[in-house]
């Protein structure tokens, strides 16, 4: 094995949890003027959000790039490489403000400047709360000392390059990055997989996936023929209709393992 292929959020980085507090402080600030709490509201945001992003032409391509609703929610999306791209930053703030403003009718406060404000909020928190899972700097640089490292994630590639800017010391660990919206097209399509091997000049025997994510990493990675490890720290059961080549619990474990 000559190379290691990293996903980026929730492999590295807890994209989950800067998702979660943030939603949280956004929801405690709707909390005090609204006294909707702020449990009863996150729940509300995560269903309207899902749903009204399901609704806006741009949706397939979100799904082609793999742009999730929570994404959808802070990014600007400035990137002018296609067409998707320019769709998706004509809507992104009337979705942003429907999703707040709909899910506080859903608990009865009609206050369309308070959406507005609340999508402000929700921005502003997710730029300052980037989390990265403790044992990633450590694994990276002992796994760099061995291995060719390349770091190959689904998104737009303003906002990835936008958490990249809020861990930076990820950067230098990675000969390339490689963003699917950049691309063209996400994971799970086998073609990506085969545009990273022909970057590193490697076959699909030399390197191997690893990421969280059974349906993107690991089913891509299996039709571009290559090994994979799939991080598995929530314990989920898994899809007998995708295998994997290994599982662990923990970044820590793969040094090891390897």
């Amino acid at each position: 094995m000559k190379a290691l292929f990293f996903d980026l959020d929730d492999t590295l980085l807890w994209d989950k949890k800067s998702i979660k507090e943030s939603l949280r402080a956004t929801c405690l600030e709707a909390e005090e003027q609204t006294g909707i709490h702020h449990k009863e509201l996150e729940k509300t945001v995560r269903e309207e959000a899902a749903s009204l992003y399901a609704s806006y032409d741009t949706y397939e391509f979100t799904k082609s790039i793999g742009i999730n609703p929570f994404e959808g929610l802070w990014g600007d999306f400035t990137d002018d490489i296609n067409i998707g791209f320019r769709k998706m930053n004509e809507i992104i703030y009337d979705y942003q403000e429907k999703a707040w403003t709909h899910s506080l009718s859903k608990h009865g406060v009609s206050d369309s400047p308070l959406g507005s404000t609340l999508a402000e909020r929700f921005r502003f928190h997710r730029r300052k709360l980037p989390f990265i899972y403790a044992d990633t700097f450590e694994v990276l640089a002992e796994l760099k000392e061995n291995y060719r490292l390349l770091l190959l994630t689904n998104g737009a590639p303003s906002l990835q390059q936008e958490k990249l800017n809020m861990t930076p010391q990820l950067v230098p660990f990675f000969e390339y990055i490689v963003v699917s919206g950049a691309y063209g097209i996400g994971k799970p399509a086998p073609s990506i997989f085969e545009h990273c091997l022909d970057l590193m000049q490697l076959s699909s025997d030399d390197a191997l996936m690893i990421g969280d994510n059974l349906h993107t990493d690991i089913l891509g990675s299996n039709r571009a023929g290559m090994k994979n490890i799939w991080i598995n720290r929530e314990k989920k059961e898994p899809n007998k209709d995708i295998p994997f080549t290994w599982e662990v619990q923990s970044l820590s474990e793969i040094p090891g393992l390897l």
